[in-house]
């Protein structure tokens, strides 16, 4: 985009003339000036306007054909709007130009300074996309405005699916039905997620749900439907979210978004007119209820020992094979934490739910020790134990 030139004025005119006959520039340029003076008083002659440089060089561009000359006038002003539109109006009285009949009609009036402010948003936009995309700015009109394309360009592809910037990279995925989905996310700040394009579900989709916890967040509609039991018969999915019926996820405001995103449900007891693949539910064996589970006495009292000394504390505690305390960190770290450790076991002054169960089998962790239990479905290899359990 090229940079507009500098000039003081804030309006410019346009008016189109016509002449019966064959004129030249002098000819109209005259014309303008001559027919005009005096019209408007002494303070708003245009000779003396344009040697204060309140009215800018008067320029014309014109074409002779079969005898007759049309064109266009063009004056620049820096006087008020109403002062303008005065001028504008002086100009169409004018009945000749040289020997010539002829007829002058104002096009328009242009403000010069929307062309300027156009191009401050959008040279606006191509700085905050090279030097500040991480930074926060203000709530004003422009500002967001600023945001949003920004945001628009951080959709990504992974192996041609539409997705938020390094979806590779994040341990939970949220998967949406299209593009404009992704956008909507993206906008309202929540990057790891990736879109299905379609019906069929992708051969990548797949893949990443084996990998990663894996969310559907889907339209409150027929589709969205079908998706789902597409979903729920090839991948592993952990969660789902369905906009409200009749919605669709790119219609969803910030507020509607987070709110569900809050309420997401286990997949398995989520209504769904597909049966779950026979393989998934035989790997998962998961059960929906808490059961306490058999642990031999030492580990109890290693357990037990660690646990009373978290009690108050908001803290938690990873530890090794051999009962080991491999570092403790504050309950709010620990998720973060648990992925440069080689943990056996989790043991923490809160609540166990079903989030922080995904991110232990994720991590390998066989252990979660905690205050009391959330209604919860337990994969196999994990094991749950609650304060009650330790007595």
């Amino acid at each position: 985009m090229s940079k507009l030139a500098q000039a003081t004025s804030k309006y410019t005119i346009y008016a189109k003339f016509e002449a019966d006959g064959t004129v030249e520039k002098p000819d109209v340029i005259g014309a303008v000036f001559g027919q005009t003076e005096g019209l408007l008083g002494p303070d708003m002659e245009l000779r003396e306007l344009q040697k204060t440089g309140r009215v800018g060089r008067i320029d014309v561009e014109m074409k002779t054909y079969n005898g007759k000359t049309s064109g266009i006038i063009t004056i620049p002003s820096s006087l008020d709007s109403s002062e303008t539109a005065l001028i504008a109006a002086c100009v169409e009285t004018i009945e000749r130009v040289g020997p010539c009949l002829a007829k002058i009609n104002v096009e328009k009036i242009e403000d010069v300074r929307v062309n300027k402010r156009k191009y401050v948003v959008e040279r606006a936009k191509e700085l905050l996309g090279k030097v500040f995309q991480e930074d926060s700015l203000d709530s004003q009109q422009i500002s967001e405005q600023i945001k949003e394309a920004v945001r628009g360009d951080e959709i990504s592809e992974f192996k041609g699916l539409p997705t938020g910037p390094d979806i590779e990279n994040y341990d939970e995925i949220i998967i949406v039905e299209g593009r404009a989905d992704v956008t909507n996310l993206l906008k309202n700040g929540i990057k790891n997620v990736i879109a299905i394009e379609g019906t069929s579900i992708p051969k990548a989709i797949i893949d990443l749900s084996k990998e990663k916890i894996t969310t559907a967040f889907l339209d409150g509609d027929r589709g969205g439907d079908l998706i789902l039991k597409e979903l729920k018969s090839v991948c592993e999915l952990d969660f789902v979210i369905r906009a409200p019926r009749g919605k669709e996820v790119e219609e969803l405001r910030k507020k509607e978004i987070y709110k569900l995103l809050r309420s997401k449900v286990p997949a398995d007891q989520v209504s769904s007119e597909a049966k779950n693949n026979n393989k998934k539910q035989e790997k998962r064996k998961e059960r929906v209820v808490h059961k306490p589970v058999r642990v031999e006495g030492d580990k109890i009292e290693a357990f037990k020992t660690v646990l009373d000394d978290l009690i108050g504390t908001r803290a938690a505690c990873f530890l090794d094979d051999d009962q080991e305390i491999l570092g403790r960190v504050p309950v709010k770290e620990m998720f973060s934490a648990m992925r440069g450790l080689n943990a056996n076991c989790l043991i923490f002054d809160g609540d166990i739910d079903q989030k922080l169960i995904n991110h232990c089998l994720h991590n390998g962790i066989k252990y979660i020790v905690g205050m009391k239990v959330d209604r919860i479905r337990t994969p196999e290899g994990v094991n749950i134990l609650t304060i009650h359990d330790l007595k």
